[in-house]
């Protein structure tokens, strides 16, 4: 049973390194490298990327409008094939034991559970379908009659863009955001740990480690179950 006034509350979790414990952008790099669908060229400015976003440095609207542009005139339905196939084979083991059991108490509490996330649609949705989680605030990819437009509906959910999508998301939900919680990992999510009224620390990174010690907040470390990798039968070699 919810408790009074439950449903004006809300958790949100953000994806990498807190959610799951991996950061899914470096997997899907990699992914794409051993496909060969990425240029050496690509994978170095993708790398720096990759260090500019540990350590909240990022500028995040040139990256996405870069990346996505790469993408412009593709038809949307084999993208979302392939990042489900890649996600079920490559990412979904590293969902954090924390982040079940916490989702789990939020929902027995009567709380909204939200992804609220920098990821695209693609991966965003698919760790939503795992989890179960109806809400889902993330960079949006924009599609016209099921073609990439190779640009994304802006703000992109990076930043103080999550806030402004959490307070949209919130006014129309009926939620108090000061009553919420968010859990990030990430110090480029500032912004909102600071909009909600019980920010929640999870494998910080260095800068905002050193921004939780600052602010007295308490930092949890969250792991995913050791991986278990099926050995190839004699059949399938």
């Amino acid at each position: 049973m919810s408790q009074p006034g439950a449903h004006s509350i809300a958790a949100f979790f953000d994806i990498d390194h807190t959610v799951l414990e991996i950061n899914s952008g470096s997997k899907w790099i990699s992914y794409l490298w051993k496909s060969g669908q990425m240029s050496t060229v690509m994978l170095m400015r993708s790398l720096t990327w990759l260090v500019e976003y540990r350590f909240g440095l990022l500028d995040f609207e040139a990256m996405a409008k870069r990346v996505l542009a790469t993408y412009k005139g593709r038809p949307i339905q084999p993208i979302i094939e392939e990042v489900e196939a890649w996600f079920e084979r490559d990412v979904a083991w590293a969902i954090c034991v924390q982040a079940r059991e916490r989702v789990a108490e939020h929902r027995a509490a009567g709380h909204h559970v939200v992804l609220l996330t920098s990821a695209t649609q693609f991966l965003s949705y698919a760790v939503a379908r795992t989890l179960d989680v109806e809400h889902v605030l993330c960079t949006e990819v924009e599609v016209e009659a099921g073609i990439v437009t190779g640009r994304h509906i802006a703000p992109a959910c990076y930043g103080s863009g999550k806030v402004v999508r959490a307070e949209r998301w919130a006014a129309h939900n009926g939620v108090d955001l000061d009553a919420s919680y968010f859990y990030t990992d990430s110090y480029s999510d500032l912004p909102m740990l600071e909009r909600v009224g019980l920010p929640r620390v999870v494998n910080p990174d260095p800068r905002l480690r050193r921004k939780a010690s600052e602010r007295g907040w308490q930092y949890e470390t969250w792991t995913a179950p050791p991986r278990v990798i099926k050995a190839q039968t004699a059949s399938s070699r």
